[in-house]
């Protein structure tokens, strides 16, 4: 996780990839000299900045840069980064490279808050939100800091991303470029920890063991990590139990804002605070927007900060971008494979040279031509680039699949009029694992990952298409309508959309893994079934009583190439990547053992319970 790497200094060495190492920290020395500010904000609280200017005073260079809660160490203006700046070819060009601790982290004075509400207005006074944080420090920047142009950008990734978002709003005039790259958007609905309001377990739990303990004045000094004392994931959280047991066992009544999330089991006004959607208003800047259609954490981060933007600000220049990565793989890897799946071209490359380096050249130092569409989206299956006025596509077109008997998947609703089901026991006890491998958190290929071990169980439905005798291209979002019945008052219920591979499909070389057959993960995601109605006011479920359970997976961009199959699969537990549902109404944050208990579970597919997913699908090349 990009989280954890960046916490302890010599892991985020480790994590450095080659291309990255290419500029050696000497370069850096004999290009850049670096210093290190105290930057007061309106508050009286000053923030600790480093910045890397340009030795030749030649030119001037405009200013780019990052706030995080992660440091910006290394510390002392003798003791440089080997990273700095997005790329390589930026670090070449030239620009003053600000790195920020953001309020009440590492040498930064303040409180720090999680996911800071934004406050909706300013006034005279010296109320704070990081847009004046931002605002702040640029002003700062541009008056204090030698050789800049007078002009400045902003870039992050994940918790960096939403800290880029932020400084959008209402953003200082010197502010000409933004890129919040897979931005935090929205703590409950779908970034990080929750997904439809159901936690995500092992990464809550593996990010905020360390990166939640108190900071009680400034430091330079990082805590000492939690040690789960084995590597499989699976074991280690279905030994922890109910989740009261992670305080009583682990955290001691020491990290504040897991207490914080167990308090507040539903979407009430501490989450409602932390969504920055509404917010996205009066953006001055251009955006860039970046994310990964395979990032684990914050993918509905990305898009819905981009449609967010979009809907909020008509008029201005707001651009996407997504590629086959996962979490901040534009940034640390070539992009070429993810997983057992390889997408033919090293697409991070591509993304850094060709669309990354040109935006920022372009609004930071006005050289070139801007040649960037609405939305640069990388389509998998075929593997390649494409360039869209709009996302999703204007001529995107709806597409039902419904359930169908005997496991089928078709286009029209099954005409069985009697009651129709297909049914399984989902037990608590021997939850559905997401990935058939050890691993201690959230894997972050998972999200590629071949499900044929999970359509072994007899936990997990499937319904899968005859292969396709064309291609079909799906460019937006996945329609999850399901009519469903539990035995008990509350469930979970997963989603999964799968290209299946055909079984001469040819192996990778120099991999144990059979690609034929292979069942390619495309989208997955889940509905906490007390939530079906509203997030703000759970409700039970009628044991046996038949009821539509509807929710709306993120974007995709994949064609399922001719002679594949489209399948779905449904279960109800994804563990320990989703926490275990009971499956009894009760709040799960405080559940007991003895409150887990077996469930029959029962997926219709009649003309008047017709369980179907909508892809949004383009017209096959050449149709009218």
């Amino acid at each position: 996780m990009l989280h954890r790497s960046l916490l302890i200094p010599i892991i985020a060495i480790l994590s450095i990839p080659s291309w990255l190492l290419a500029q050696p920290v000497e370069e850096i020395r004999a290009k850049y000299t670096k210093y290190e500010y105290r930057i007061p904000m309106r508050d009286g609280k000053k923030l600790f900045t480093s910045v890397y200017v340009p030795k030749d005073d030649a030119q001037t260079y405009p200013i780019l840069m990052m706030r995080t809660p992660y440091s910006c160490r290394p510390y002392g203006e003798d003791s440089y980064r080997g990273d700095i700046g997005p790329s390589p070819q930026m670090v070449k060009e030239g620009y003053i490279f600000a790195y920020q601790d953001v309020r009440g982290c590492w040498m930064s004075e303040g409180e720090f808050v999680n996911m800071r509400p934004q406050r909706p207005a300013k006034g005279s006074g010296d109320e704070i939100d990081e847009s004046t944080d931002t605002y702040d420090t640029i002003d700062w920047l541009v008056k204090h800091v030698a050789n800049n142009n007078g002009k400045a950008g902003l870039w992050g990734i994940s918790y960096p991303g939403f800290y880029a978002a932020a400084g959008a709003i209402d953003a200082h005039p010197a502010l000409k470029a933004v890129s919040p790259q897979a931005p935090i958007n929205d703590w409950f609905v779908g970034d990080d920890f929750h997904h439809n309001g159901a936690l995500f377990l092992p990464h809550l739990f593996n990010f905020i063991v360390d990166f939640g303990k108190p900071r009680p004045e400034p430091t330079k000094k990082g805590l000492p990590r939690f040690e789960h004392d084995m590597t499989d994931g699976y074991e280690f959280f279905m030994r922890l139990g109910p989740l009261a047991n992670a305080d009583t066992r682990y955290l001691k009544n020491g990290i504040a804002f897991w207490d914080d999330v167990m308090n507040h089991p539903d979407y009430d006004d501490f989450w409602k605070s932390r969504n920055l959607r509404p917010h996205l208003k009066n953006i001055k800047p251009a955006v860039l927007t970046v994310g990964g259609w395979f990032d684990a954490e914050n993918l509905f981060g990305a898009l819905q900060t981009f449609k967010s933007i979009d809907k909020n600000n008509p008029e201005g220049r707001n651009m996407l971008v997504m590629g086959p990565w996962s979490h901040g793989g534009w940034h640390r890897s070539d992009g070429e494979l993810l997983g057992d799946v390889n997408f033919n071209a090293k697409t991070a490359v591509y993304f850094r040279e060709q669309i990354e380096f040109p935006f920022f050249e372009y609004y930071l130092k006005g050289k070139g031509e801007l040649k960037h569409p609405k939305a640069w989206v990388f389509e998998s299956g075929t593997n390649q680039w494409r360039r869209y006025d709009t996302w999703p596509p204007k001529n995107a077109e709806p597409t039902a699949f419904y359930f169908q008997p005997h496991g089928k998947l078709g286009v029209k609703p099954s005409q069985n009029l009697k009651s129709d089901f297909d049914e399984y026991v989902s037990d608590p006890a021997k939850p559905v694992p997401f990935v058939n491998k050890t691993h201690i958190g959230m894997s972050p290929d998972y999200m590629t990952a071949d499900q044929r071990f999970a359509a072994r169980r007899p936990d997990v439905l499937e319904y899968q298409t005859a292969p396709l005798e064309e291609d079909f291209t799906i460019s937006g979002p996945v329609e999850a309508e399901l009519h469903v019945s539990t035995s008990g008052t509350d469930s979970d219920w997963i989603v999964k959309l799968i290209d299946v591979y055909p079984d001469d499909y040819p192996d990778k070389p120099n991999s144990d893994v059979r690609m034929g057959g292979y069942q390619q993960l495309v989208r997955g995601d889940v509905m906490r079934g007390r939530y079906r109605r509203s997030y703000e006011k759970p409700a039970p479920f009628v044991p046996d009583q038949p009821e539509p359970v509807k929710f709306t997976l993120n974007d995709c961009c994949h064609t399922f190439r001719t002679g594949h199959r489209i399948m779905i699969q449904v279960q109800s537990s994804w563990f320990p990547l989703v926490d275990r549902n009971p499956q009894v109404f009760v709040d799960i944050n405080k559940a007991k053992e003895e409150d887990f208990q077996k469930a029959t579970q029962r997926v219709y597919h009649t003309p008047s319970m017709a369980s179907h997913v909508t892809l949004w699908h383009l017209p096959a090349p050449g149709a009218k």
